[in-house]
């Protein structure tokens, strides 16, 4: 038996010395002022500027690291856990940790003192989330509560609260709650195409559909495509999943297909997440002609299309519809309630071909179990009703005003419109000056904050930083004297 353990305690140790010998030992200076973590991270940052690490690299373990490089695994944790904060790393449970951005900027020492009092503007910070800060939440994706329709939601609430005794017992179904399944497969088929209300998945709002989605349908290294500019939590989503985002531009005429072409055959993407109307966060929405030829790539490269669909009900009618194009064979449609109702109500849903919905609804099973009833109950209240269309218009019509006035504003501030928004929520802009490392979106967003103004500033929303500072407002509070005095100050 001692020999056997032997035996295969060496062998142990050859796997590891052939597992770790083409990883290159860090020049580390121990002598050095600051920390080890410090001069592991710049380090690696050095070689993926230098292209010595790609994007999509599996890293080598914590272990595998500490021991060619004669450190602790304590800071080898800490140094991949500053290099994930920072999105050069991404990592996935049981998978490891992979590169995942192609270049940046050398990162400040831990220990550098603080440009300010108050904490940094982050992508996820509770405030542009919460809705209890006292700042002006410009930079926030959700409207002021009157402008929902209060007494509509409320009643819905209540109505959802008064849920059978019988109802309590067990964790409800696994699809959703089967009568809006039932509402959305009525309208969907009215509206867009035909679905059955099998092929409806409800979630946790439409972060949670995306989530569900990556977990499904990606493993570690694939690449997904995403729109640059485009959705903040999406970026880190599909980091956090291991998956390597490449970014394809787009602008005020939509996406720029001929990078989509060369970016496809390039990379082969697993699949691409795309908002067709109303895009976040630049308002805009792509023409039928760029629908179809998106389409035509999705199906000549084999990857799947996730069409991110949440502002549909604030656009006007007849524009672009991927999962109306393709009959949801190559598309899978993402849909949310938070911009028609409230945030407060977590519904989303996924609408995708039967095929896909079993492994979808194994995996939402896996991951968090059913989702509320409650909450579904009182969407299905609220969208049942006959005061929900014209609540709806009014909203259409208040968002434009209110973007027609925002974009008047902002442009009277100085502030230059990166595209003509064609309704919905936001509108984004900037100065055409160069950003630089002293004023940039990010600089001012915290100046902003020290303001009492929660700002989105466009590193939010790009993989790489953008050359000239420029924010997403929310059109409901772009208007406000607080926010335009600031504005034509802080540059």
């Amino acid at each position: 038996m001692a020999n056997s353990m032997a035996v295969s305690g060496e062998h142990v140790r050859e796997v590891l010395d052939r597992e770790t010998a083409a990883w290159p030992v860090l020049a580390i200076d121990r002598q050095r002022r600051g920390s080890l973590v410090d001069q592991i991270v710049e380090a690696i940052i050095g070689m993926v500027n230098r292209r010595e690490l790609r994007v999509g690299t599996k890293m080598p373990s914590v272990r595998q690291f500490a021991k060619v490089n004669g450190v602790s695994t304590f800071t080898v944790v800490e140094s991949y856990d500053r290099l994930l904060h920072l999105g050069v790393l991404s990592s996935r449970r049981g998978s490891g940790f992979f590169v995942a951005r192609c270049a940046l900027d050398a990162p400040q020492p831990a220990c550098a003192p603080a440009a300010a009092s108050a904490a940094p503007v982050d992508a996820l910070t509770p405030d542009l989330y919460s809705g209890q800060s006292d700042a002006l939440p410009v930079g926030a994706g959700w409207l002021p509560p009157e402008w929902y329709g209060e007494s509509t939601i409320l009643d819905a609430v209540r109505h959802a609260m008064k849920i059978p005794a019988g109802r309590l017992r067990g964790y409800g179904h696994p699809l959703g709650f089967p009568s809006l399944r039932q509402h959305l497969s009525k309208t969907l088929s009215d509206e867009l195409c035909a679905v059955e209300p099998e092929q409806i998945l409800l979630t946790h709002g439409a972060t949670h559909a995306f989530d569900l989605v990556l977990r499904t349908l990606t493993r570690p290294g694939d690449v997904v495509f995403v729109e640059d500019p485009g959705y903040s939590n999406l970026l880190a989503l599909v980091r956090h999943h291991g998956c390597v985002p490449v970014g394809i531009p787009r602008g005020a005429a939509g996406l720029d297909m001929e990078a989509l072409a060369r970016e496809a055959a390039a990379h082969h993407p697993k699949l691409m997440f795309v908002n067709t109307v109303l895009q976040n966060p630049l308002g805009t929405s792509l023409s039928q002609a760029q629908a179809h030829r998106l389409l035509a790539l999705a199906e000549q490269y084999d990857f799947w299309l996730v069409e991110d669909d949440i502002y549909r009900e604030l656009a006007s009618a007849g524009e672009a519809s991927l999962a109306a194009m393709d009959g949801l064979r190559r598309v899978i449609r993402i849909g949310s309630f938070s911009k028609t109702l409230s945030p407060v109500l977590r519904v989303g849903s996924i609408c995708a071909s039967a095929s896909l919905m079993p492994e979808l609804v194994r995996v939402k099973m896996l991951t968090g179990l059913t989702t509320s009833e409650v909450n579904e109950r009182a969407v299905f209240d609220a969208v049942s009703n006959r005061a929900y269309r014209r609540q709806v218009e009014r909203l259409v019509q208040q968002l434009f005003d209110a973007g027609e006035r925002a974009q008047e504003r902002l442009l009277e501030a100085g502030l230059q419109p990166l595209a003509r928004p064609r309704g919905g929520m936001f509108v984004s802009a900037g100065w055409p000056l160069p950003a630089t490392p002293e004023k940039n979106g990010r600089s001012i967003a915290d100046q902003a904050l020290r303001a009492g103004i929660l700002l989105a500033p466009g590193e939010f929303f790009s993989l790489r930083a953008p050359h000239t500072p420029w924010f997403r407002f929310n059109v409901a509070y772009a208007a406000e004297p607080q926010l335009l005095a600031f504005l034509r100050t802080c540059l």
